[in-house]
């Protein structure tokens, strides 16, 4: 569904969000199934009642949350930038809530303007359920060396292509070379954290580097096998795809 606003000069706007991925199918607008974008664009309508080029800083799958997401969106109605925020709230489901907004200049862009992301990946690691981070972590209950992962995960800092660690459909064309400048896996109790940040990501990128972290932990990779699977450009060569529960953009650079 697109609204298009055509009462007269435009205002553009930048607008930080956060959402609770669990009940929705991503954030781009889809025929058939809810999306972030669906319930933010009818929240914006009901307020200004028109807009024109909405976009979003990346896609997220389903069941991905968002710490932040940033959105850029160009209306006419004259509704001051920090009265839109609480407007939106008033009519945006629970589980969405618009942080900030403010005007930007006319050719900013939410997506092209991005210099980079950071995504965190949470891992529940006992073997005790935690009912508070049901569809909000990772439940594992192996145990995991947070020391041995971390120095494995250094092999993917740097720039490479990426094509061993990318789910193939048409989202991706031509070129999947990325720099990540950082990987990172911690502890603190139990529960276990991978944050990765990049110039940007591939399509399921993220959940693929975590799964593959998690067959080294399990023996099924060697932990110096991340090289040698870069090397290899061959999507089979690298781990399953981590459940989408645990994986949060949670960062995005201007």
């Amino acid at each position: 569904m697109q609204y298009i606003s055509d009462l007269g000069d435009l205002r553009n706007l930048f607008l930080t969000i956060q959402y609770d991925g669990r009940g929705f199918h991503g954030w781009q607008v889809q025929n058939n199934a809810l999306t972030v974008q669906e319930v933010f664009q009818k929240a914006l309508v009901r307020i200004v009642g028109g807009f024109r080029d909405l976009k979003g800083c990346s896609r997220t799958d389903s069941g991905v949350h968002a710490n932040m997401y940033c959105i850029s969106v160009k209306i006419a109605h004259p509704i001051p930038a920090e009265r839109l925020v609480s407007a939106l709230n008033s009519y945006l489901p629970d589980e969405v809530v618009c942080l900030e907004c403010r005007e930007v200049d006319s050719d900013f862009h939410a997506r092209y303007d991005c210099k980079g992301k950071q995504y965190i990946y949470k891992i529940w690691n006992s073997p005790l359920r935690n009912p508070f981070l049901n569809g909000y972590a990772l439940k594992y209950r192996y145990k995991l060396d947070e020391k041995m992962l971390n120095t494995a995960a250094q092999a993917y800092v740097g720039q490479h292509d990426f094509t061993s660690f990318c789910t193939a459909d048409k989202r991706e064309k031509g070129d999947f070379v990325r720099n990540v400048k950082r990987f990172s896996v911690e502890r603190e109790g139990d529960l276990v954290t991978m944050t990765v940040e990049a110039d940007g990501f591939l399509y399921n990128m993220v959940r693929i580097m975590v799964g593959t972290l998690l067959e080294i932990s399990q023996g099924r990779l060697e932990p110096d096998s991340i090289e040698g699977i870069l090397k290899k450009k061959d999507r089979a060569a690298a781990g399953p795809t981590a459940p989408a529960c645990g994986l949060y953009l949670n960062k995005v650079f201007y």
